[in-house]
């Protein structure tokens, strides 16, 4: 107003006062949505996190006879969850985990995550074998596809893979169902658990066939196991480099669960420069000796 004054210097004292008024009420008014735009946000964040502790609640780090640690990373820089879910339980056949990612971002990702994570943990009570936990993980995956509204719901799958760790702690059976497979480092070798033949995708059972397979692999006290998700190994660099988790596994025989999973998040950012393209879910399990006699001692 001083700048119009000094070329318009008949505007007036009552034009001036005007001008001042109006653009404070704007003023007021730009900071009463933003203060509401901000409330907003936060309830948003509250039920994020809600969300969060019902879909992926917190892992203990002792699960019968493993140690379990978890590492859950959103691609978003505000997202809370996404597709990529996990999950670990003791019951009476042992100690079950299932990791997973559904194809596709957004809150449909989360239902159909939801759906299969609060499926695994009442079957794996349940079922006496992996097959019998994947056909019903299908069975309701299959159902929450369908009250999609629309897509091509063959395309709305989901990858997993179920691990059962027995009381006896010298084996783990496999189960996985189009996942990146698990990585082994037995007495400070190496092994990649592919899958001995293909299973089918969740939601795709009734397209391929319900020949689920289950592989049995020996491990001993003191072997690291890492389950991810195509997050870890899909992260790329500047020269559009994948990251080398296996040769990067290879170098951490001795490393603890909770050490391991802190080295791969920041070792994921510093290959991709601090920013990633999908979410990462982890789970490092080590094994302990002696779960018969705790069993036993319970």
């Amino acid at each position: 107003m001083i700048g119009l004054s000094l070329v318009y210097p008949d505007l007036g004292t009552w034009f001036t006062v005007g001008a001042i008024a109006a653009v404070t009420v704007a003023a007021a008014y730009a900071c009463h949505v933003r203060i509401q735009r901000e409330q907003a946000f936060v309830q948003l964040r509250l039920v994020a996190d809600a969300a969060q502790k019902v879909l992926l609640r917190p892992l203990p780090r002792r699960v019968g006879c493993i140690e379990i640690e978890s590492m859950y990373v959103a691609a978003a820089a505000h997202a809370r969850i996404g597709g990529d879910f996990y999950e670990a339980i003791a019951t009476p056949y042992g100690v079950r985990l299932i990791i997973g990612d559904v194809r596709g971002k957004g809150l449909p990702a989360v239902g159909a995550a939801a759906a299969v994570v609060n499926c695994f943990r009442e079957a794996a009570y349940d079922e006496p074998t992996l097959e019998g936990i994947v056909r019903r993980l299908d069975v309701s995956s299959t159902r929450h596809t369908c009250t999609l509204a629309a897509g091509d719901l063959l395309e709305q799958f989901t990858t997993v893979v179920l691990a059962e760790f027995p009381h006896q702690g010298d084996r783990v059976r496999l189960l996985n169902c189009g996942h990146p497979p698990p990585l082994l480092l037995h007495q400070g070798k190496l092994h990649v658990l592919d899958p001995t033949a293909a299973s089918p995708m969740l939601n795709l059972a009734a397209l391929i066939g319900t020949e689920y397979i289950t592989d049995t692999v020996d491990c001993a006290p003191g072997d690291q196991l890492l389950f991810y998700t195509d997050g870890v190994i899909e992260s790329r660099n500047g020269k559009r480099e994948f990251f080398p988790l296996q040769e990067w596994m290879r170098h951490q025989a001795s490393t603890e669960p909770r050490e391991l999973l802190d080295m791969l998040h920041r070792d994921l950012l510093q290959h991709t420069g601090g920013g990633l393209a999908d979410d990462v879910a982890a789970l490092a399990v080590r094994v302990h000796a002696g779960c018969a006699e705790e069993e036993d001692a319970e």
